[in-house]
């Protein structure tokens, strides 16, 4: 095969036409697995949530959920699609170690929903409407951890462990159309129709839509034909990309990669391909099997569905405000400029944010604490922001802020506190001792030790230069550990400057 050097992004977009595919994986959150009652956690012990029905083993028979089947529907109703009057589960055949039954109970020709649509905008205002194949229920397979190497993959590592307790979890997969005209923007668009379909997710409550949890993954086909031919080039499927910046560097590697192959004479092989996000490049998996390979046959443990008229128009009914319509609102709500909205959204804070606002802080106080010190400490302590204080609590921080019983400085230490878990902000400042000083007594004692103490300053500033109060006022407020609001200490400064003998 011919070198696969990379080739110019705006070269390989003048010489071939990109045409992209996307199979997203949601995973559901329902309390128990797809098949049988272990339960759906994430973080627990390796091997815990097993049984004989998620393990494969003899005897052990297949129940479905009906809470995966309806959150299910509810998400193919959100993407605009038909839901199947009669839809029946498949035995999907592979054998690998993930897979403790050796295959996958999915959904072939009889999917759950079909035949949907929805519409993203790019940050350049252009809408695409990405149309939405089918959307079908199927198991997840376990997870397995290469020890030993550099990589971290099976490749060069020394064993492998497998951890079942995935095995067997909902999930619903969308697999898009092909789409075509993408051009340029080929990388945003699947970049923002995943960001999409987590925030469908995630606004229908069906899935925690926790990316780096593996709760939404995204496998990205491309594939190149030359600039006026109709014919579609072989495409590669790069598996399991699990953030949305991956899924754009993904996209745009492989346009890349596939014009530098194609250019130099060489051909694409039909394959998965690995992401390594330590290096932004794709690397070989598997050839790429089509349906034959798995002979799917019909699930015969389990009874085909149909769903009735009634019960999907009711699920229908359940259906909160679009995501795209929500967003508009509240930043119209709001006020904020489109760099403030986008800041709140690209840090995953939006529902934070409005919780927060709607406890009783503004907006502005609240985006900023919001994207500011609490991303900070939360990307410190390598969790989640909204793990770490609620909004009710955020909102009261803000309330003392405001009402001038913390500047921002002691806001930060009792923020500290509440997370330590000492309490409510209102405690926190009791028990600290950390409200601003509003008795101008011990303030005026403080400055005008600090002006007696630097002479040539209280000079300076009799003169009128009256920046040089500046020095003063950062004497005073460590003396009073930060406990006094520097607008009123720069007040007072320049009132006993003009006064002290």
């Amino acid at each position: 095969m011919a070198s696969a050097e990379l080739m110019d992004y705006d070269k390989a977009l003048e010489l071939f036409e990109p045409v992209l595919g996307f199979e997203v994986h949601v995973e559901l959150n329902t309390k128990t697995k797809m098949f049988c009652g272990c339960a759906n956690e994430f973080g627990s012990g390796a091997n815990t949530n097993t049984c004989p029905t998620c393990l494969g083993l003899p005897g052990g028979l297949p129940q479905v959920n009906k809470k995966a089947i309806e959150s299910s529907i509810r998400l193919g109703l959100a993407l605009g699609c038909e839901i199947a009057e009669h839809s029946r589960f498949a035995r999907k055949n592979y054998f690998y170690p993930d897979t403790a039954k050796n295959f996958q109970t999915s959904q072939y020709d009889d999917p759950i929903c079909h035949d949907g649509s929805i519409t993203i905008e790019l940050e350049s205002g252009r809408l695409v409407t990405v149309e939405i194949e089918r959307a079908h229920m199927e198991d997840d397979a376990g997870k397995l951890t290469h020890m030993g190497g550099a990589t971290g993959r099976i490749q060069g590592a020394d064993y492998s462990l497998v951890d079942y307790n995935r095995g067997g979890v909902p999930l619903v997969e969308i697999v898009t159309q092909m789409i075509e005209g993408a051009e340029h923007d080929a990388p945003e668009i699947g970049k923002t129709y995943v960001a999409a379909i987590r925030e469908i997710a995630k606004a229908l409550g069906v899935s925690n839509a926790r990316m780096e949890e593996g709760n939404v993954r995204c496998d990205a086909n491309v594939s190149l034909r030359p600039r006026g031919s109709n014919v579609l080039g072989t495409r590669t499927e790069t598996k399991n990309v699990n953030s949305l910046r991956s899924v754009e560097r993904a996209v745009r590697y492989e346009i890349q990669r596939q014009a530098a192959v194609l250019h130099a004479g060489g051909t694409i092989t039909q394959e998965t391909r690995h992401w390594h996000e330590d290096t932004g490049r794709t690397s070989a998996g598997r050839p790429k099997s089509d349906a034959d390979d798995y002979r799917y046959f019909p699930e015969p443990d389990l009874l085909p569905m149909a769903p009735s008229r009634a019960w999907v128009e009711e699920l229908r009914l359940t259906l909160p405000e679009p995501p795209a319509a929500r967003r508009k609102r509240l930043q119209a709500a709001w006020g904020f400029v489109n760099l403030e909205f986008q800041d709140v959204v690209n840090s995953d804070l939006l529902d934070a944010v409005e919780a927060t606002v709607a406890a009783g802080a503004s907006a502005q106080a609240a985006r900023k604490w919001w994207t500011g010190e609490i991303a900070r400490l939360a990307n410190v302590a390598g969790v989640a922001a909204d793990s770490l204080v609620t909004p009710v609590q955020l909102a009261a921080l803000i309330k003392l802020v405001e009402a001038g019983t913390l500047t921002d400085r002691l806001a930060r230490q009792v923020l500290e506190g509440v997370i330590a878990g000492e309490g409510t902000p209102a405690e926190v400042v009791e028990s600290r001792g950390l409200a601003v000083v509003s008795d101008d007594g011990p303030l005026i004692a403080a400055i005008d030790a600090a002006l007696l103490g630097q002479p040539d300053v209280l000079a300076k500033i009799r003169d009128g230069k009256v920046q040089a109060a500046g020095a003063v006022i950062g004497a005073v407020m460590k003396a009073m550990r930060g406990q006094a609001d520097a607008a009123r200490v720069r007040e007072l400064v320049l009132e006993r400057a003009a006064t002290i003998e």
